[in-house]
């Protein structure tokens, strides 16, 4: 056990992430049954359907589970007093300033984890008293930092400043990414474009089928004037490139995005006009499996890349 398995009551320290449209509560059941910690992604979610997919995770797994709440999405006073009402006991946030809810969430019985993505906003996070951190790196899918730090960078740097457990994010899809993320310092690891190719990930099955042919190079950070997130290049992607090459206002590129741009891609599977929002480890991922399988192969590779590292001698 570490720090991650004992805070979070899990057999492996594998978190996955709780994204956008990709996340719903079979995703979150299969990984909480397979031995990690599931996340219903609720940034896609009223309150009502987020009580009912937290429902059927409860009917689906008897192991912990907990929710991801983007703060700057939700009307937060509901989604939190139903989370409580529902017993929820794991909550992510992210996308906002945690000193609000943090204290009201633990003095609820609510283990609370934020997500950062500079060593800034991780000390601060400690300060509010959250009892882990996601440091995520410019490798990951989604929303991103402004730094652009990658996650061998950020990791170390957070580390050597902070006290409380540390879970390392962005660029992590495999056994060995997750040893390299504890040589760094990090007590677990979160995972989330792994996952979303996963047979009980709620994206629908045209992205799916579209990461598993990502290579190098497909993904890059977009809308950095606005918020910056890493995207598949597609027709949807180079409109955005053009118009910031060319000096566009931020209500014309306001105007482009419209509304609903990341569920047309990522929920409803348009490949062309939708946002398709993931890391650069889906240039690595060229299957899609059950989520206990992925959890399984990680783990192993995990090991076998452990003992590789102990027979070496200089």
């Amino acid at each position: 056990m570490n720090r991650i398995t004992q805070l979070f009551k899990i057999k492996y320290p594998i978190i996955q992430g709780g994204m956008i449209w990709c996340s719903g509560w079979e995703l979150a059941a299969a990984v909480s049954n397979a031995g990690g910690l599931g996340l219903i992604g609720a940034g896609s979610m009223s309150s009502e359907l987020l009580k009912e997919h937290i429902r059927k995770c409860k009917n689906a797994t008897t192991k912990p589970f907990g929710v991801n709440i983007p703060l700057l999405l939700h009307s937060t006073d509901e989604v939190f007093k139903m989370i409580i009402d529902e017993g929820v006991k794991i909550v992510f946030t992210s996308a906002g300033n945690p000193a609000k809810w943090t204290p009201f969430l633990r003095q609820n019985g609510i283990t609370v984890v934020h997500v950062v993505a500079n060593l800034k906003f991780a000390k601060k996070c400690e300060e509010v008293g959250v009892d882990a951190i996601v440091a995520e790196g410019f490798e990951a899918g989604g929303h991103n930092g402004k730094e652009e730090t990658t996650t061998m960078v950020l990791i170390p740097l957070i580390k050597e400043q902070i006290s409380i457990p540390l879970i390392a994010a962005g660029g992590i899809g495999t056994g060995r990414g997750m040893l390299a993320a504890f040589a760094l310092g990090a007590d677990g690891v979160q995972i989330g474009t792994r996952f979303v190719a996963t047979k009980e990930s709620s994206a629908h099955e045209n992205f799916k089928n579209k990461i598993i042919e990502v290579n190098e190079g497909d993904t890059m950070l977009s809308l950095k004037r606005i918020v910056p997130v890493r995207l598949i290049k597609n027709k949807f992607f180079y409109e955005v490139e053009k118009l910031e090459n060319d000096g566009a206002s931020l209500e014309q590129i306001s105007q482009l995005l419209g509304k609903g741009r990341a569920k047309k891609g990522m929920f409803e599977g348009d490949l062309a006009d939708g946002e398709l929002e993931i890391g650069q480890i889906s240039g690595i991922i060229k299957e899609i499996k059950p989520a206990a399988q992925v959890v399984d192969e990680i783990m192993n590779e995990f090991a076998i890349a452990k003992r590789e590292l102990e027979n070496i001698r200089f």
